[in-house]
């Protein structure tokens, strides 16, 4: 049985162990003020251009990095705009509305949050005092559906939220994902410049566990880590994800190059799938597919590989998701795609 059903069902790429083996008996100081941690933000910085004047930490999880960012600059009656299908919405078990905070929800463009979707959840809850205050804009990149945010996009996102008083946080989950697509034309200094706090997913790329949350905002930066230390996010041992990140960010540029392999991974999955002759529900941009086959083709592809049937398309067909990762091999994809023309074969002669 091989897994799509995520790009974290591996442990952590050979470079990172060795490095967290070869400095296991090092003494370090503790809470991120290692030596590990310290490169690991000097690197991470000169990725985000020279203007950069806030602060990067490192936390274990993504849903610790949403929690943690989010109510750290939102005062208690204020709310987060975020699409319907967005991972603090359907993903985290209220996670964010524990916190005290209003979750606004739009429907997505493509997967993606637009401006006029932010305006109008701006214009529907405007009747002040009597409802949360709009305040945050929440976007992921790659989105919920592996979709990827343009440059043109952020930007006007960016700049409405400059005219309207808003804050902008980016859930960078799968952002090595969308840094590496082939259709993307936005750098991490790029991000930094148009939002006000974003995170680097580690997990999802290659590392044991680990997320960068970049500050950019001079204002938040200030007393970031009183937050993180009181959410229960602050590490004793903060060398383990400081190791991690000098990995992802070394010499060998592994948050690149690891994400542009799962990419790559899943455009030959892709494309394997539609010559096959079924469609895909979305088009792939990074790492993240939804074909459309019929059920009993899932039912036949589920005896070999693991994966999540993702929603109901019609009465004899459903959505799943097919997810590739840093230690996806050409021989995993070409098994699904025997294994589907097998199936597709069995169904078409009943």
């Amino acid at each position: 049985m091989f897994s799509f059903l995520d790009d974290y069902s591996e442990g952590a790429h050979p470079d990172i162990l060795q490095a967290l083996t070869g400095s296991n008996l090092t003494q370090e100081s503790p809470y991120g003020t290692d030596s590990h941690s310290q490169d690991a933000v000097l690197r991470i910085k000169e990725h985000l251009g020279t203007g950069f004047q806030g602060s990067i930490h490192f936390v274990a999880s993504g849903t610790m990095a949403n929690i943690i960012s989010i109510s750290s600059c939102l005062r208690p009656h204020e709310a987060v705009i975020a699409v319907e299908t967005s991972h603090i919405v359907v993903r985290e078990a209220g996670a964010i509305e524990a916190t005290g905070h209003k979750l606004i929800t739009v429907p997505p463009v493509n997967g993606k949050l637009t401006p006029d979707a932010i305006e109008g959840a701006l214009a529907s809850n405007a009747h002040f005092p009597h409802m949360a205050k709009p305040r945050l804009i929440y976007l992921s990149n790659a989105s919920e559906t592996g979709t990827i945010y343009t440059l043109a996009e952020l930007r006007a996102i960016s700049a409405l939220a400059k005219r309207r008083g808003l804050l902008v946080f980016l859930d960078g989950a799968r952002l090595g994902a969308a840094l590496a697509s082939s259709k993307n034309d936005v750098s991490l200094e790029d991000i930094a410049s148009l939002v006000d706090l974003f995170w680097i997913g580690g997990t999802k790329v290659g590392a044991l566990l680990g997320e960068a949350i970049v500050v950019n905002n001079p204002m938040l930066a200030e007393d970031f880590a009183f937050h993180i230390k009181q959410r229960g996010g602050m590490l004793a041992k903060g060398r383990l994800l400081g190791i991690q990140f000098q990995q992802l960010f070394g010499p060998k540029q592994l948050f690149t190059s690891l994400a542009s392999h799962a990419n790559v991974m899943a455009a030959k999955l892709a494309s394997g799938i539609l010559a096959t002759g079924y469609q895909l529900s979305a088009d792939t941009e990074t790492n993240q597919l939804f074909p459309i086959l019929p059920n009993g083709v899932i039912a036949a592809l589920q005896a070999h590989f693991s994966f999540y049937v993702w929603s109901k398309f019609d009465e004899d067909s459903s959505i799943v998701r097919l997810v590739t990762s840093w230690a996806t091999e050409e021989e995993h994809v070409n098994a699904f795609l025997r294994h589907l023309e097998q199936a597709s074969h069995m169904e078409h002669s009943h």
